[in-house]
């Protein structure tokens, strides 16, 4: 039975491991997204917080501290600081990209308005700092404060890249490494380090968190062409909202002059019209360009276990390299 068909799925298994400490996170979660003077800020922060979720990005701090064997408190508030980072680039990108729906439900944006979730969103990346401090380590300070700059800076490439043929696929990796794998890496890494592990483990959970990020983004974007729509993402809607994915860009590589004109007309001038996807799914398909970047995918997943291999066997580490097969598991 593939992972994806499992009664209990990797993520449910750790989540299950976690329990404990997930609801000491959830907790704290609500305890600090609670405001004296802006009722607001608690409305539209559970609105999305509790919306579901599967809070991968929390359980990775919580699992890279658990396995390095750390007994301490403050995997609890970094675990609540990653998510509270990662709710605050959901707010802000529903403005970015004027989503009107989230975990099948409509979005702050359009609940209450942009202004509400942009300063929102300000507000728990200001909470998340002071989680950050709580710990009272300069180093963990480091690592997400980077992070939260490297995650801007990959939304603002992005803006830029998303439209333009010319963008390469090491554009996209740098993309990718900003808005998605940057998060990732910091919530295995600060893990490892609070927990006080030799370097060689923090580098390797930092790579494990790297390459699990990458690996789970190309995904997303490949769902966008692959499969039903069954899956939590509408088909589709990378390409209305005319972003140049990895898919796209090893279509358009490969592209003669009447491919490349259709894409030009689709991706850079945004004149999209009945029929469009369907040819854009087809293009991709005659060129293989969805089968590449499932091995794309798959072969970050295969580097996020090869990482684990120096961490110490436990059945959290056990549970890691799961996840890692499940994030691609989809796609066999």
């Amino acid at each position: 039975m593939g992972l994806d068909n499992a009664s209990v799925k990797p993520h449910e298994r750790l989540a299950a491991h976690l329990s404990d400490d997930m609801a000491a996170v959830n907790a704290l979660i609500r305890e600090r997204m609670a405001s004296k003077h802006a009722p607001r800020i608690p409305e539209v922060t559970a609105h999305l917080v509790e919306a579901g979720g599967k809070r991968l990005r929390p359980m990775l701090t919580l699992a890279a501290a658990g396995v390095c064997g750390y007994e301490g408190p403050y995997h609890i508030h970094l675990a609540a600081t990653v998510e509270f980072i990662h709710t605050a680039t959901l707010l802000h990108d529903d403005v970015v990209d004027e989503s009107a729906q989230r975990r099948g439900r409509p979005t702050a944006n359009l609940l209450w308005d942009n202004k509400s979730s942009v300063l929102v969103g300000d507000y728990l990346l200001a909470r998340a700092f002071q989680l950050m401090t709580d710990t009272g380590s300069m180093r963990v300070l480091s690592i997400l404060s980077n992070a939260s700059a490297t995650i801007s800076e990959g939304e603002v490439l992005q803006l830029t890249a998303a439209q333009d043929l010319r963008t390469g696929e090491d554009i996209y990796l740098q993309v990718v490494r900003g808005k998605t794998a940057a998060l990732f890496s910091a919530a295995t890494e600060v893990g490892a380090v609070i927990a006080g592990a030799d370097e060689t483990v923090v580098d390797a959970l930092r790579d494990y968190g790297d390459a699990l990020g990458i690996s789970f983004q190309i995904v997303d974007d490949l769902l966008d062409y692959w499969g039903t729509g069954e899956i939590g993402k509408n088909i589709g809607d990378d390409f209305r909202e005319r972003k140049l994915t990895l898919p796209l860009i090893k279509a358009v590589a490969k592209a003669d002059a009447t491919e490349r004109a259709f894409w030009s007309k689709v991706i850079e001038k945004g004149n999209q019209e009945d029929g469009d996807l369907e040819q854009a799914i087809a293009l991709l398909t005659k060129h293989g360009a969805l089968e590449d970047t499932r091995k794309v995918a798959i072969a970050w997943s295969d580097k996020a276990k090869a990482a684990l291999e120096i961490v110490p066997e436990s059945d959290l580490r056990d549970m890691l390299c799961d996840i890692a097969d499940y994030v691609v598991a989809r796609l066999k």
